[in-house]
């Protein structure tokens, strides 16, 4: 059992810190599109959107972590004074609430009210600024969530490797 959550702790902080570098390129796109005109922007950020919903391998490592974090975070609280346990609390909400919550309760919407917009049309205009300003920023509360996670749960490695028995 030890071994396991031990390869799934390793697997949560690879997938954490996979979405990390993942979503903060979107940020880095989303920066660059703030340059372009507003119909080139919406033209785009639908193409991104619908390129990441056919991704297996995004999904995959996105539905994936969230809920290995919380497998882990009910091990976690199980085992709570074990070594490892406080950092692997705390890596498991960063994973849910400030990646997987972020995504599911402010992008989901915003992608979707971007993805039935006309490019031409007077709102594209509008909510074009609004939009990329406000996903921005969510975005990097992604990021840093998901560096913050991955490097949790890496500590949560160190701590367990630290307390074993064979390592003294």
């Amino acid at each position: 059992m030890d071994k396991a959550v031990t390869a799934a702790i390793l697997t949560a902080a690879l997938g954490a810190g996979l979405l990390g570098g993942y979503v903060n390129a979107f940020s880095d796109v989303a920066n660059s599109l703030e340059r372009v005109p507003d119909t080139m922007g919406i033209t785009s950020m639908q193409a991104m959107i619908d390129v990441v919903m056919e991704n297996a391998l995004f999904f995959l490592v996105f539905l994936g972590t969230p809920v290995l974090s919380l497998i882990l975070a009910v091990v976690a609280v199980r085992g709570i004074g074990r070594a490892g346990s406080w950092a692997i609390l705390i890596g498991s909400m960063l994973m849910v609430v400030g990646v997987f919550g972020v995504t599911v309760g402010i992008h989901v919407p915003l992608n979707n009210s971007l993805t039935e917009l006309d490019p031409a049309s007077a709102a594209a205009a509008d909510l074009c600024r609004t939009f990329l300003d406000r996903w921005t920023l969510w975005n990097h509360v992604r990021a840093i969530s998901s560096v913050g996670a991955a490097i949790a749960f890496m500590l949560a490695l160190v701590a367990r490797v630290a307390s074993s028995p064979s390592s003294t």
